[in-house]
């Protein structure tokens, strides 16, 4: 038996769902696998925080390949006086997407799974699985919203709202119709852990501009929510990277990197969006419109060493792998 759960794209209210404004993530069409027939490999800081917590008696085998992007690099050889003559081998780099919330979750429900239950069922509760993926998460990260793992367990496209106690609040969100998520990935990235701490830090030093940018970026976020077709969706994001572009210059925190500044004109010039996904820093950035990127736009974007990565949004939370989800879907 063998357990998958899909990683995420937080679509609209990064950093200012901390603040009590909505989150739109979904849930992509990359899984981690995890057996619990299998010895574990590696044990992650979130696995090691649920086995401490009890709700996890051991770790298992996983598998979260799917949730990293192949670059090539160049080693040294014989001649490999050039880039052009150097060989190349694969190796991979890990993609914001939620790896490591995916993997809780895949081990928590193949640990809970229930002995000869059908398929069709997940055999867990799942409820009491998210609670226990969130806890034990923000244990090991030191907080966070846990939109992340809310993708992870329930799948789909959610609104995730946080509450002052701490409690997620979490509901199916339907898009506006037409709309086109392209995703594109950065051989770079910042450590969202860092970038945390420095808008920590701006909020402390500087309160009043600290509020009154997340102030501009939950507005935004309220009005993604709201928006009923793309052109108001576009306008809803555009709004927030504004915001998020302001609160990073502010805090010495790139959460808007200069490349995605320079392709936001170019998304622009085709009615769309480009923005960071959940942290930014680098990492994932979305083209959000109401077509798919241009060829001109996609070129530009590998020539800032951004790639598109293909994946579906709104795939189906954690679940039992049978012969309707072949492993490499």
């Amino acid at each position: 038996m063998i357990v998958r759960a899909p990683g995420k794209l937080v679509l609209s209210g990064a950093y200012a769902v901390l603040e009590g404004a909505p989150a739109l993530v979904a849930a992509v069409d990359r899984y981690v696998l995890a057996d619990p027939e299998r010895p574990a490999e590696h044990e992650t800081e979130e696995v090691r925080a649920a086995i401490a917590a009890g709700a996890l008696d051991r770790a298992v085998w996983f598998d979260a390949s799917a949730l990293r992007a192949e670059q090539p690099v160049a080693v040294g050889g014989e001649g490999a006086g050039t880039a052009a003559a150097a060989p190349e081998r694969r190796a991979s780099r890990k993609l914001g997407i939620g790896s490591s919330a995916a993997i809780l979750v895949a081990t928590l429900a193949a640990r809970a799974r229930r002995a000869g239950a059908p398929a069709s069922a997940p055999g867990w509760d799942t409820a009491r699985i998210f609670a226990d993926a969130l806890a034990a998460h923000r244990r090991a990260q030191g907080g966070g919203s846990g939109v992340d793992v809310a993708a992870s367990v329930y799948g789909g496209v959610l609104c995730c709202r946080l509450a002052p106690g701490g409690e997620l609040a979490v509901t199916p969100h339907a898009l506006p119709a037409g709309l086109v998520i392209e995703v594109f990935a950065s051989e770079s990235s910042a450590r969202t852990s860092v970038m945390l701490e420095r808008v920590r830090a701006l909020a402390a030093r500087e309160p009043e501009a600290h509020r009154a940018l997340l102030g501009a970026a939950a507005e935004g976020a309220n009005a993604a929510v709201r928006a009923a077709d793309v052109a108001a969706f576009v306008t809803a994001l555009d709004r927030q990277v504004d915001a998020l572009a302001a609160l990073g210059d502010r805090a010495g925190a790139p959460i808007v990197t200069p490349e995605l500044r320079r392709l936001r004109l170019a998304a622009a010039a085709e009615g769309a969006a480009f923005a960071p996904s959940g942290a930014g820093g680098g990492d994932v950035a979305l083209f959000v419109g109401g077509a798919p990127p241009s060829a001109a736009f996609v070129a530009a974007a590998r020539a800032s060493r951004l790639e598109r990565e293909v994946m579906s949004i709104g795939a189906p939370g954690v679940h039992v792998l049978d012969a309707a989800h072949p492993p490499h879907a």
